[in-house]
């Protein structure tokens, strides 16, 4: 894929690449700083711990270049316990509750969170969110983008 575009932005565009070469990759641990980031990843493995679910299974905290992708039940569920645990969350708003707690617990440092999908939220530093690559698009003076993002299926 990326050598069939003039640039390609992957994990929010903090990894970029020019004419299919690697040209810049940030890391949320050097952005945040290790204290930051620790303090962050044991403020969720406490909160998950003290969650009642139905289910729990493994990967509750996925760690990617530009973000942490926490996930109450669990990434290496099924599919049947992800709709299972979609339609508790409806109800309950188990990931709306978590990240609230998140954002008065880090107010001030600089994080956003974002809930999307069935079974998890993620969190990454101010700005780093998917318009993260149009600083770098800025100078070029694209008529149209394309994104392209998880779900490229009909």
């Amino acid at each position: 894929v990326i050598y069939k575009f003039d640039y390609v932005f992957a994990e929010n565009g903090t990894v970029q690449y020019k004419n299919g070469q690697l040209v810049s990759k940030q890391a949320i641990q050097d952005h945040l700083g290790e204290e930051l980031l620790q303090d962050l990843i044991n403020f969720c493995l406490n909160y998950m711990a003290l969650l009642k679910l139905p289910k729990k299974r493994g990967t509750f905290i996925e760690f990617r270049n530009g973000m942490l992708n926490i996930s109450p039940i669990g990434r290496s569920c099924t599919p049947e316990e992800r709709i299972e645990f979609s339609e508790l969350d409806k109800k309950e708003r188990i990931r709306e509750k978590f990240v609230a707690a998140l954002q008065r617990e880090f107010a001030g440092k600089g994080l956003r969170f974002s809930r999307g999908g069935m079974i998890s939220f993620d969190v990454f530093p101010e700005g780093w969110d998917k318009r993260y690559c149009l600083n770098v698009l800025d100078d070029e003076r694209f008529d149209t983008i394309h994104f392209f993002g998880n779900e490229t299926t009909p």
